[in-house]
């Protein structure tokens, strides 16, 4: 009995010690706004530069989550429709946990290659932006406004597993009353997907 008390007691201490961070709220500032990351280009990028004159779209991603798959033509067309509108747009890998297989730096090349990204696609190192963002999931949005704000959080739309059953576009209706300066109706949504496989 002593002995599972003291397991029982190691596992709480373990698990406080991984907790991450608070989650990030609306309002609150861009995280490691300064920190560089490797864009599939070769080229390093920090958030702050990602960003365009009318705010910076993050999204946690990856190559492997068959959620993210089932979203490739939605995140093409909300990150299409950001830089129209003169929004910064910059994907996150931050798998640390696989980047010896489906999520390695030459596999993510492949795969935005295959989807013919025309925006950031960066490796997170050991996970440190999306432990800053409390980010667990995959897909994952985060909309800051041009003054770096955090303006929403959450999913694309209301139905990641089904396009055809989309009603709400959570981020493109983001998007429009964060550029008509009006309040965002709903701006914290629950995401859906994979989880960010973080190296322990």
């Amino acid at each position: 009995m002593k002995k599972l008390t003291v397991i029982l007691m190691l596992l709480a201490v373990a698990a406080l010690a991984f907790r991450l961070p608070d989650t990030l709220e609306i309002g609150a500032p861009l995280p490691k706004g300064d920190l560089k990351m490797k864009d599939i280009s070769g080229k390093e990028i920090s958030l702050n530069e990602a960003k365009g004159t009318n705010g910076l779209l993050v999204m946690f991603t990856c190559n492997t989550c068959p959620y993210v798959k089932r979203n490739q033509e939605r995140t093409q067309a909300i990150c299409a429709y950001a830089q129209k509108h003169n929004i910064g747009v910059i994907l996150i890998n931050s798998n640390e946990a696989q980047r010896t297989s489906g999520d390695s730096f030459d596999a993510m090349k492949d795969y935005a290659g295959k989807q013919q990204y025309k925006w950031y696609y960066v490796v997170d190192k050991n996970s440190e932006i999306a432990d800053a963002f409390a980010a667990d999931r995959t897909p994952e949005c985060y909309l800051f406004g041009k003054n770096s704000q955090l303006a929403y959080k959450g999913a694309i739309d209301d139905h990641p597993g089904n396009p055809a059953e989309v009603k709400d576009q959570y981020l493109k209706q983001a998007i429009d009353a964060m550029l008509a300066g009006k309040p965002i109706a709903n701006n914290n949504t629950a995401s859906v997907g994979c989880a960010i496989k973080r190296k322990m």
